[in-house]
């Protein structure tokens, strides 16, 4: 449920600064436009003893704009600015935006990072005009981390696979240091040139301590919100948090629980979908206005570590497109077990079966029904694997992203300077 946002802001323009003082390493991030899945990290890198961090943006992200997806205006209610160092570069583009290549087109972007002289360089993604700007200027000269969270799930057809992985292998060998997310986002990397010592694992992580704080208070104000909604205390309920659109495929899960409600109509299992998309209307109308099934519509980030707690159970069922899946990182940050199909790239990680979650086949209907049977029928259990949940997810921390990529920028810039100096001898 994080997207782009757009909090008031007062852009800066970067500056030509002195060197910093010795002991401190500068680390450049370019990066898109502010997303609060990022705004955690760079809070957190920002803080570190003798890490000084500019992060890099090239577009603003989409003000008082309708999003598609959602169908409606988004304006996130979470700080996007607090705490780091930023500035806007200009973005020259005729559609500015990060869904295409030449809607990130910042000419004075390579003149901006110069001026700042920084030690390391952190790109985040590479399908940007921009990107692949500063990836080609700045390879030899200066160590290049890359993040991104890409994996082979998608792909499809053999001549079109061959062609991109071409592109692709060219494009990462510009890179020095990839930061991958998790099991999926390495094998990527693996398949498309870049060695095991240039991969270190910097995992996918949300700011796990504001979605488990004030878990006391969350639980009550949960718990009222379901009584509002009529769902009996004892009653297991599986939730919905994401974009109501295809590619998260809401309609196999809303049929899979009214098969289950049917051969089994005593299990006591609801069925709660949070966010809006297109699909909206037509799943109300596949539902009939059933007592079990719920809609509560858009509900922003602060609201989401209560809606997590609505549900015993977060299901995201995406068919395509999904690299990772945070909201289930979110949704175990709150103690809650996870179901999601085999194309949620989490789920090899963060998904051990029967312990704080399970795997069904995508789009398989009946391989989801007999997990929402198995779990509506074991309120114990799921609890259990809740609290599973929680603890394994403290492993993937905003800490422990922050521990990896300072120490890989500090190994990164001390290499690169000792080659330097030898050079100059």
């Amino acid at each position: 449920m994080i997207a782009a946002g757009n909090q008031e802001h007062t852009p800066r323009r970067a500056t030509t600064e002195a060197k910093p003082r010795a002991g401190t390493l500068r680390l450049a991030i370019v990066t898109s436009h502010p997303i609060q899945y990022n705004a955690p990290a760079f809070r957190a890198l920002a803080a570190v003893s003798g890490l000084d961090v500019r992060v890099f943006y090239e577009w603003e992200g989409p003000r008082d704009t309708v999003d598609p997806e959602f169908g409606r205006t988004i304006s996130w209610d979470v700080p996007l600015f607090d705490g780091y160092d930023y500035v806007f570069v200009p973005n020259v583009s005729r559609d500015p935006g990060s869904h295409s290549f030449s809607g990130i087109d910042n000419p004075d972007l390579v003149g901006q990072l110069s001026a700042w002289r920084p030690d390391v360089l952190l790109v985040y993604g590479w399908s940007f005009r921009s990107h692949l700007r500063v990836l080609r200027t700045f390879r030899g000269k200066l160590p290049i981390l890359f993040r991104g969270d890409s994996t082979l799930v998608d792909e499809s057809g053999f001549p079109r696979t061959l062609a991109r992985r071409a592109l692709l292998k060219w494009i990462y060998r510009h890179v020095d240091i990839a930061l991958y997310t998790g099991t999926r986002n390495r094998e990527y990397f693996r398949a498309h040139g870049l060695r095991d010592d240039q991969l270190t694992w910097a995992p996918h992580a949300v700011d796990n301590d504001y979605f488990s704080a004030r878990a006391d208070e969350r639980d009550a104000r949960a718990g009222a919100w379901r009584s509002e909604l009529g769902i009996p205390p004892g009653d297991t309920v599986f939730l919905f948090a994401a974009k109501l659109v295809p590619r998260k495929d809401p309609a196999t899960l809303l049929a899979a629980f009214l098969a289950l409600r049917r051969t089994a109509p005593d299990c006591g299992a609801h069925l709660i979908f949070a966010g809006e998309g297109e699909l909206l209307g037509s799943l109300r109308g596949a539902s009939q206005g059933r007592s079990d099934v719920h809609f509560i519509g858009f509900r922003n980030q602060s609201e989401m570590p209560v809606v997590y707690r609505l549900g015993d159970v977060n299901v995201l069922p995406s068919r395509v497109g999904e690299t990772w899946g945070l909201s289930i990182n979110e949704a175990m940050a709150c103690g809650r077990a996870g179901i999601v199909s085999d194309r949620v790239g989490c789920g090899i990680d963060l998904i051990r079966p029967n312990q704080t979650g399970l795997i069904f086949r995508n789009r398989d209907r009946d391989d989801l029904e007999k997990m929402l049977e198995r779990l509506g029928s074991q309120r114990e259990h799921v609890v259990s694997m809740g609290r599973r949940a929680k603890l394994l997810i403290e492993d993937w921390s905003i800490p422990a992203y922050t521990s990896v990529v300072s120490a890989v920028a500090r190994a990164a810039g001390e290499a690169h300077a000792t080659r330097a100096r030898s050079v100059t001898k």
